[in-house]
């Protein structure tokens, strides 16, 4: 690996000598941590043998890098796939939040702290996951879904269309667009594009972002800001710059000596670097700041000019069979033959973000598709923990039935006829109309498996 010159001295600048060298051979090495958090809301938890993540009790480290494409469990939502350092998010949400807040993710994709902050926040907590890029967008609906989270709308739209929602929420979380310096193990491409211009250029996008976006924190509420980089421009100085031209104080998080984090390089703020020299885990910043002013127990409702487009909708009949296809306190309506579960108790969010955001994943979850006389189930449903396990048949299945299903093919199963669903060793896979001599796949088409490979062994991580 070839690093920029001007990166190494950069280093130099802020590290002790023998620090720098033994971050620059660690660099070089190329040698990644692979880690992965699981899914306590399905029932699973980190399997005896693996080793824990210290920062996050879901969390763990696996010796090697399986083909997760051929694992049932990855795509049933059993576990997401996320780099140690990111899952710090975990302990500094469990560390300050005791409390239901509206959450949200501003630069959202793939998932990965959004998801934990699913985890980790307090029940009866909402969370807004947004992504601007449309196609990333949609890679970032798809692991909302596996993970099963009914509490948490996917957005893709701008971070000044948000900060209009003024006082809206109660955390931001910006995992901001950065220069990449701490993926440098990981992506040749960052280590390649990287330069000095490079990094002023996002530090001009940081804050920016974080400007365009600040009236919707309400006051008292918590920004957590985080970078995948080491310098001070993109980090210290930045956080310093939203302290004192946007009015926040620093707030500190209690962490364990024995983790090995970096505090400021620049400074003495409350700071979190994850430097892989010292931590198992690839390059991270972080850092929470608490935005001037009296707190208010719930966000302002957002002011309407005219009513919302779905309060216009004529509500049509809701199928029986749908009524007794989940538990929890939701209301069920129809949109366009589509039945949704909607969580009852956040009507502005709704209305809100229904009029003026691009919504790709609404609150609540889809139920099912009306055609004709029959209500097809969704795959939402199959995905989610709140699933009533009496209303459907299961019919578990092996490995190559299993992966078989993944790509979309047709399977024979031994169940009675109609809407089933398929299960691996414990986890949902999703539905098939079973019609006796087949079971008709209604795994969603964009997400299938492409490759026809099938391994000798499945991957051992469940």
């Amino acid at each position: 690996m070839n690093l920029n010159i001007d990166f190494k001295k950069q280093i130099d600048k802020i590290l002790p000598a023998d620090e720098a060298t033994r971050l620059m051979q660690t660099i070089e090495a190329g040698e990644s941590v692979v880690s992965l958090r699981f899914n306590d809301a399905k029932g699973f938890a980190v399997p005896s043998g693996l080793e824990q993540v210290p920062w996050c009790d879901m969390g763990a480290y696996l010796n090697e890098r399986p083909q997760f494409t051929f694992d049932p469990h990855f795509h049933a939502g059993s576990y997401y796939v996320q780099d140690a350092s990111s899952m710090f998010i975990s302990h500094v949400i469990k560390s300050l939040v005791k409390q239901p807040v509206r959450y949200l993710d501003l630069c959202a994709a793939p998932g990965g702290k959004t998801t934990a902050a699913l985890q980790a926040l307090p029940s009866g907590s909402f969370v807004v996951a947004n992504e601007i890029m449309p196609q990333r967008a949609q890679v970032l609906r798809e692991n909302v879904i596996k993970w099963g989270a009914h509490n948490c709308m996917v957005t893709c739209d701008t971070p000044k269309k948000l900060g209009m929602m003024e006082n809206m929420f109660d955390i931001i979380a910006a995992d901001v667009p950065c220069s990449g310096e701490g993926m440098f193990r990981k992506d040749e491409e960052a280590v390649s594009q990287w330069s000095p211009s490079l990094v002023q250029q996002c530090a001009e996008r940081q804050w920016t972002i974080i400007n365009d976006v600040w009236h919707a924190l309400k006051p008292g509420g918590l920004l957590i800001y985080s970078t995948c980089t080491y310098n001070i421009d993109e980090n210290e100085a930045m956080a310093s710059r939203i302290a004192t031209e946007l009015g926040a104080t620093f707030v500190d998080v209690d962490v364990n000596e024995a983790w090995n984090i970096k505090r400021s390089l620049h400074g003495d703020i409350p700071c979190y670097r994850f430097m892989p020299h010292l931590t198992r885990g690839e390059g991270l910043f972080m850092c929470v700041l608490r935005k001037n002013g009296i707190s208010a127990t719930m966000p302002a409702a957002p002011s309407r000019s005219k009513h919302s487009k779905r309060d216009n909708k004529k509500q049509s009949i809701i199928p029986a069979q749908a009524q007794g296809w989940l538990g929890g306190n939701f209301e069920l309506k129809e949109e366009n033959g589509v039945i949704k579960a909607t969580n009852k108790d956040i009507k502005d969010l709704l209305e809100a973000f229904g009029n003026n955001i691009r919504v790709i994943k609404d609150f609540g979850i889809e139920l099912g598709t009306i055609k004709g006389k029959n209500l097809i189930p969704s795959h939402q449903l199959a995905m989610s923990p709140l699933i009533n396990c009496e209303a459907f048949p299961k019919c578990e299945v092996d490995y190559p039935t299993a992966i078989a299903y993944l790509r979309g093919e047709s399977i024979n199963i031994d169940s009675q006829r109609g809407y089933v669903l398929i299960t691996h060793h414990g986890a949902t896979l999703g539905f098939v109309n079973n019609l006796g001599n087949r079971a008709n796949n209604l795994y969603p088409k964009p997400w299938r498996i492409m490759s026809t490979h099938l391994p000798s062994t499945p991957p051992a991580i469940i």
